[in-house]
């Protein structure tokens, strides 16, 4: 009861809160592309889902194409053995695929809510330098989201994703037996490779190295951080994130 006092009150308020960026930085599993949906979905924020972006852009691409970019090469290839194996994408590739879109959105003065991007300084510096033209510092707002290496490996292994869409389906009692997305109808598969337990360990590390020093970059901006527990339920995650949002 009082979870949904708490979001009734949010409806009537939301709209004249200060934030419109949000970013949720956290391991693989974490739960980052869940909460951030429920925000896009409550709230009126357009859910920028970099992992979405980029699976769509390499796994499309046709064989030898490339991007230039500060006068480097990268191809399409290579990124993509990147992503099958629990790697970390060239930073200037990740930035150069989303800040169009960050940018559009931007112009529009949309709120946005990030998961899975920022991965590194160099993105973060990317995208920053474009929000801070439309947005002020004290609109925006990281949330940490953590869990250990353990968790992140069970969740991943079990976790399916819908064919059409790519929506993720949490594993529990309750979804084990299901077949197809509950939201689209599609076929529910496997990340094949992606969510084998030796590559999310591998992810685990990347994310440690390459993704968890941009706390600290924001930090350092002045950019307010706040840490969450990610082992609970999602729902009580989102609560969390809710008494966090009311200040």
């Amino acid at each position: 009861m009082l979870f949904l006092k708490k979001i009734g009150i949010l409806f009537e308020d939301f709209e004249n809160m200060k934030t419109k960026i949000i970013f949720f930085i956290g391991p693989p599993g974490s739960g980052k592309g869940t909460q951030a949906e429920i925000l896009s979905g409550k709230f009126s924020f357009y859910h920028l889902e970099t992992s979405k972006i980029l699976e769509s852009k390499i796994m499309d691409a046709k064989k030898g194409e490339y991007i230039q970019i500060e006068g480097k090469t990268y191809f399409f290839d290579k990124e993509r053995e990147k992503w099958k194996n629990g790697l970390i994408l060239s930073p200037p590739f990740v930035a150069y695929l989303i800040k169009e879109k960050v940018r559009e959105l931007a112009e529009d003065k949309r709120k946005i809510v990030f998961s899975g991007s920022p991965r590194s300084i160099y993105e973060a510096e990317e995208l920053l330098d474009i929000l801070l033209q439309f947005y002020l510092k004290d609109e925006m707002l990281v949330f940490n989201i953590n869990i250990n290496v353990e968790e992140s490996v069970t969740r991943n292994s079990k976790r399916r994703i819908c064919q059409l869409v790519r929506h993720s389906i949490l594993y529990n009692e309750e979804t084990i037996s299901l077949t197809k997305c509950p939201l689209d109808g599609s076929q529910l598969l496997k990340r094949e490779g992606l969510d084998d337990p030796e590559t999310i360990k591998k992810r685990f590390e990347e994310y440690e190295k390459q993704t968890f020093p941009v706390i600290d970059f924001f930090k350092n901006q002045g950019i307010r951080i706040e840490k969450i527990n990610g082992s609970y339920s999602p729902v009580v995650v989102f609560e969390n994130i809710i008494s966090i949002l009311e200040k």
